[in-house]
């Protein structure tokens, strides 16, 4: 039983790898490293995304290797178009950044392993083989950033604000269909209510905020941004 389970283990075919990196000393460089290592057989190269999904598309390899800042198509776009084209290929970014910046947006993008380019050979065959395996392939320090962003507390959501001067919700909602132009029995078809209750809510809204007449009530709601005046852009 023993035995097979080493004839399998045996038996497994070097991860293909594609190395991109638009340094061409640097390119060359991790091609020649990996070339040593065992369990990595490098089948391409290129100097930046668009040839990074170029290869992809020609070779079909299990993991590319993938810098992030390069030309014509960054490392983070070629890793959303390769995973969204081709899934059966892994990315595992080897990059000189660690900051939130370049992180979360490549990780975002689909890259299931980070390790920085002081990563050492072992690390990257490990990383290669955890992303094969479906694990994530993170180098410690990403590792610990990721568990720090993690536990910083979430700022709440604010809730919806208070209508101003007092005013209910039902009377808050009576002064925008004012301010869109409603009459009062149209706004009275709108809430489902009868006209006199229009009336009753309009009074007393007008009496709460100290209007005199629709006019006022329209640059009323505006000016408390319960609606927007036509034309006006959402930012």
């Amino acid at each position: 039983m023993s035995t097979a389970g080493a004839g399998a283990s045996a038996e497994r075919p070097p991860a293909r790898v594609v190395v991109v990196d638009d340094q061409t000393v640097v390119r060359e460089g991790i091609v020649m490293l990996l070339g040593l290592l065992p369990g990595i057989e490098v089948v391409g190269a290129g100097g930046d995304g668009e040839e990074a999904v170029a290869l992809v598309a020609e070779l079909a390899p299990d993991v590319v290797l993938m810098d992030l800042r390069m030309p014509r198509c960054d490392g983070v776009e070629a890793t959303r178009r390769i995973r969204a084209q081709y899934p059966g290929t892994q990315v595992v970014i080897l990059t000189t950044y660690a900051d939130d910046e370049s992180l979360f947006p490549a990780l975002t993008a689909g890259a299931r392993g980070y390790l920085t380019k002081d990563a050492g050979g072992d690390e990257i065959v490990r990383a290669v083989s955890d992303v094969l395996s479906g694990e994530a392939g993170l180098a410690p320090s990403i590792q610990r950033r990721l568990l720090e962003r993690l536990s910083q507390p979430v700022a709440a959501e604010p809730g919806p604000k208070d209508p101003p001067d007092g005013l209910t919700t039902r009377e808050a909602e009576v002064l925008v269909l004012i301010a869109d132009g409603l009459t009062n029995q149209e706004i009275a078809r709108a809430l489902h209510v009868s006209t006199a209750t229009v009336k009753t809510h309009i009074n007393n809204l007008f009496a709460k905020a100290g209007l005199k007449d629709r006019a006022q009530a329209v640059r009323y709601a505006y000016g408390h941004g319960l609606a927007r005046p036509p034309g006006s852009s959402i930012t």
